[in-house]
Parts: structure tokens; C-alpha cells; sequence
């Protein structure tokens, strides 16, 4: 099988992933929706040597000996590919995922420009982006990052796993380090990384406590750090920050996240209503006075309320983000209330409007 053209027909026929697994057919997720293609099940050699295709030397070893392998693959002129190498029923696998080469603007990407803008003008503090695996959030960041090069002179300092969208210098310096080949792990580069002298940090992924903790800190000397996180929704978001450390260090860390955290940017992947794309439904959530009491008192579960109530800041929730897709008619009825946080709440709204 030609790989590079497999992946050309992948960008060319608008495949976001595509799955393959010893003796089967590959699967292809194609505007949120999988399907199977129209093709031969692949014996298990064949998948071995796909995915042998995009490892160096050293990846195949490290694979070898038992781990998992989150890599970047680049086709010049067409696209960037996010690999993931792994075993499944004692054979290879591997998953591909589309990364365009170009990081998106936030008016192109369809992600709310006014509330972003405000966010990039924070200078310390932390800023989160949320949502479940494929919602976007990682490209959502790159395009924050992106304007953030084109509009600060910041030095600004990535760790991530693997590196997804490379960005040119512009206004900023921007510096890209990957786990694996430039550091050890997430932690161990955050703890060294105010020695380079960041203005932003930027972090792939906060995915335990060890990342979190060091992120916090990292917000709290002054810097502006940018990350994931998998949660569903900005409230969730919050709690996780919270959960994830010891009951005895919740009440101490409760505060320290009050004090850095600045906003947080959730979303959900939508189809369109003709099912040839899909729309991005953000909640956003800017830390306030009230919103940093809340934090602090735990009262995480009031902070929804402030969230619909405070479109001043440019704050607004899922819900009412669908029912704007809905009103501009870029999405279903039926897709909305199958994405919203309060399907009752929003069906009574649509009532009101048909």
C-alpha cells in the first residue's frame, strides 16, 4: 500500500481520522461520522509496516519494548498527520489524524473572536481549553497561539506531545519542544522551563496532577500558560483543577486556581445542517470578581448561571451557542438538543422561536 497517497486521498476526501487494525477493513471518521471503506481487510504484516512507516529507529525500539507511540507525520504540501502507534490482540494498530499545515484564524475557524481577543490580552494567569477527544480544542489553542505571535513580541515556549502545527516566528519567538525527542515528560520540562525565560507557556496537555500542579505554579510567577484539558464543559473544567489533588491540599489549591485561572474555552463539534462540515459550539467562561469568589467558596455549580448572564464579559454557555447555530440555521434542531447541556431547557427555547 503507498501510504502518502492514502494520506493524500484522506485530505482531498475531507477524513478527519482513519483507523486500521490487523484483518480488518479500515475505518474512516469523515465529518464526525464513521464509516467503513471500501476496501480489502489488511492483513496484520501490512498494518505492522504502515505503521512502521512513520516511526524513526529509536520510536521502533521504544515501541517495541512495550509503549504506546504519539508521533507527527509530515506530507509536504498536503498535510500534517497526528500518528498513534499501539497493540491491540497482540498485533499493531494505528490511528491517523488530519492537522492542516496552516493554523486557522478565530473568525475562520468559526470560534468566538470577541471573547478570544479579550482573553489574548492577558498577560499572566492561565487559560484553558476543554473538551473530549477530536472537539478541537487542541487547534483551538494553536489558533490563540497564533494570534499571539502575530500581535505580541513574546517569547513563547511549547511542550508538546507530539508537536501538531508548527508556527513561524512573527511578532513573537516561538520556541516548540516534544515530548519524547526534546524533553522526558510534560513535568520534567515545566519544572525547568522559567529558566528560559517564557513570556507564554504553552503546554499540549494537562493530564495529571504532577502537570497541573506545575502549571499552577508556573501561572502564579507571572507567565501566561496555555493548555488542554479533557473535561466536557468549563464547570467540569473547573472541578477537575480541584479533584484531581489530594482532599487535604483541595481547600489550598481551590484558591491558587481562583487567583490564576483567567478562562476557560470549551466546545463540542457539531454537524452542519447539510452534514458537508461541522461547527464548533463553545461555552466560555471569563474569570470575574464573582467567578473567582466561586471558585474560591467551591460553589463551582453557580457558576453556569454566571456563565448565561454574562455575555457583557463575553461569556456564554453551550446552549446558548447552539441556539444561535440554530437561528443562523447552520445546524439541526435535532443535532443541537443532542449536544446541549439541558436538552429540556433549550427544547422549551426553540418552542418560543418556531
Amino acid at each position: 500500500m503507498d501510504v502518502n497517497n492514502l494520506l493524500k486521498l484522506m485530505v482531498q476526501r475531507d477524513i478527519s481520522d482513519i483507523h486500521f487494525k490487523a484483518d480488518s477493513v479500515p475505518v474512516l471518521r469523515r465529518h464526525g461520522k464513521l464509516i467503513a471503506a471500501k476496501s480489502k481487510a489488511l492483513p496484520a504484516d501490512q498494518v505492522r509496516e504502515m505503521a512502521y512507516h512513520f516511526m524513526s529507529e529509536s520510536q521502533k525500539k521504544v515501541f517495541e519494548g512495550g509503549e504506546e507511540m504519539d508521533l507527527a507525520y509530515t506530507l509536504d504540501g498536503v498535510s500534517r498527520f497526528r500518528v498513534n502507534v499501539y497493540q491491540q490482540r497482540g498485533t499493531v494498530a494505528l490511528t491517523l489524524r488530519v492537522v492542516p499545515l496552516q493554523v486557522g484564524t478565530f473568525e475562520g475557524l468559526n470560534l468566538p473572536p470577541e471573547a478570544l481577543k479579550k482573553l489574548t490580552q492577558e498577560t499572566r494567569g492561565l487559560v484553558l481549553f476543554a473538551g473530549i477527544t477530536g472537539a478541537g480544542k487542541t487547534t483551538s489553542m494553536n489558533s490563540f497561539i497564533r494570534h499571539l505571535n502575530e500581535t505580541r513580541t513574546y517569547r513563547i515556549v511549547t511542550i508538546e506531545d507530539p508537536i501538531e502545527f508548527f508556527h513561524q516566528d512573527r511578532q513573537s519567538s516561538v520556541i516548540q519542544r516534544e515530548v519524547g525527542s526534546d524533553t522526558k515528560s510534560f513535568a520534567k520540562a515545566l519544572r525547568l522551563v522559567l529558566r528560559q525565560d517564557p513570556d507564554v507557556v504553552v503546554v499540549g496537555e494537562m493530564r495529571d496532577l504532577e502537570t497541573i500542579a506545575a502549571g499552577v505554579t508556573a501561572a502564579e510567577t507571572g507567565h501566561l500558560v496555555l493548555s488542554t484539558i479533557h473535561t466536557i464543559d468549563a464547570v467540569q473544567t473547573v472541578d477537575r483543577l480541584v479533584d484531581v489533588f489530594p482532599e487535604s491540599q483541595q481547600k489550598q489549591i481551590r484558591q491558587q486556581i481562583a487567583n490564576v485561572l483567567k478562562g476557560v474555552m470549551a466546545q463540542r463539534l457539531v454537524s452542519s445542517a447539510d452534514g458537508q462540515s461541522r461547527y464548533p459550539a463553545t461555552e466560555v467562561l471569563v474569570v470575574t470578581s464573582l467567578v473567582r469568589r466561586l471558585i474560591a467558596e467551591g460553589k463551582t455549580s453557580e457558576l453556569y448561571k454566571t456563565m448565561e448572564q454574562g455575555g457583557y464579559y463575553g461569556m456564554h454557555t453551550f446552549d446558548q451557542d447552539l441556539l444561535r447555530y440554530i437561528k443562523e440555521e447552520k445546524i439541526t434542531q435535532e443535532d443541537a438538543l443532542e449536544n446541549a447541556t439541558n436538552p429540556e431547557n433549550l427544547s422549551l427555547q426553540l418552542k418560543g422561536i418556531i
